[in-house]
């Protein structure tokens, strides 16, 4: 329903241009078939707008000359959740978008009926936005094509620039778009490190859709926002680790890939990153690997290898002289 409504204002908006617009060019412009436009004109005659249409090879559609539009059909309701969604996208963080907001906001208030107009412009008088004082700006044409992207199931080519300035680039699968926290970020699956992954928009550069189609994976977890928001808290975390691991990259479980990054060193050796809220936790991963590593960082996390070593070694002596048998009778 919220496709169909956005495309019928989208043709609404064509069709006010005041010039005529063949069939087959707006079913082009629209992305649908000619008999879905047929429909969307019918609606948009049932309500109330004065749609004329042109039979025939060079057929089309125009608004009637000098027919004046109809009131916006809105309750009180929906005009006062019409007015604060566009007050608070002002203040979104995407660039341009408080001046779109605001001459929203103006032509909405052309097509409201005057009661309603009145609350509109009552409640835009009384409300006095804060802004933020460090916002993240998003490019727009970066949401608009990494969205369509989403919509239509196209693999996309990006340039991503990570916290150090590091400038990498990624080809994707992407999956869904998330604003959290006033900054936006998209989910996708990355092609060439076989895992999926979170990007902030504000570090993607020239989004291009590649023009290859995919079959939508399943995110772990079934949510993008809480794989977003995992995400962010294990980036927030205070300790960085760093190890060198006696084994191929191969032989780390393919689900560690969302905490940790695998970098190959040569010969049968890789290294380890991750960034951490618990050392304990880190170190049960490694352990749980079975193979050798150094710690290269943070230096508590070799303090910590070296007290649990004690105690497992104080452990094995004492089940090995018998000191304790919990063996079941």
């Amino acid at each position: 329903m919220a496709n169909t409504t956005s495309r019928i204002l989208e043709l609404l908006s064509l069709l006010q241009n005041h010039r005529f617009w063949p069939g087959d060019a707006l079913a082009e412009r629209l992305e649908v078939s000619p008999r879905t436009v047929r429909r969307d004109v019918e609606r948009l005659r049932e309500l109330g707008y004065p749609v004329e249409a042109r039979r025939g090879v060079d057929g089309g559609y125009q608004l009637a000359a000098g027919a004046a539009m109809p009131p916006l059909l809105l309750d009180g309701e929906e005009a006062v959740a019409l007015v604060i969604g566009l007050q608070s996208a002002s203040q979104a963080a995407v660039a341009g978008l408080a001046e779109a907001s605001v001459r929203a906001l103006a032509k909405l208030s052309q097509v409201l009926p005057p009661q309603l107009r009145r609350q509109v412009d009552a409640l835009g008088a009384a409300t006095v936005p804060v802004p933020w004082e460090t916002p993240v700006v998003v490019d727009a044409a970066v949401l608009s094509s990494l969205a369509q992207a989403c919509r239509d199931q196209v693999r996309a080519s990006f340039a991503y620039v990570d916290r150090n300035d590091n400038r990498t680039d990624r080809y994707v699968e992407p999956y869904q778009l998330v604003l959290l926290d006033r900054r936006w970020y998209l989910v996708a699956f990355d092609t060439d490190r076989r895992d999926w992954r979170t990007f902030r928009l504000d570090r993607i550069r020239d989004p291009e859709p590649t023009g290859g189609r995919f079959e939508a994976r399943a995110i772990p977890g079934g949510d993008a926002a809480a794989f977003v928001r995992a995400g962010i808290d294990t980036a927030s975390a205070p300790f960085e680790v760093e190890v060198l691991i006696d084994a191929p990259a191969d032989d780390v479980p393919s689900s560690w890939r969302r905490w940790v990054e695998i970098e190959e060193t040569g010969g049968r050796g890789c290294r380890l990153r991750m960034r951490t809220a618990s050392l304990e936790w880190a170190l049960f991963l490694l352990g749980s690997l079975e193979s050798d590593f150094t710690v290269v960082s943070p230096p508590e996390l070799s303090q910590l290898a070296r007290a649990w070593s004690r105690r497992f070694a104080r452990s094995a002596r004492r089940v090995a002289t018998g000191a304790v048998d919990h063996t079941e009778r």
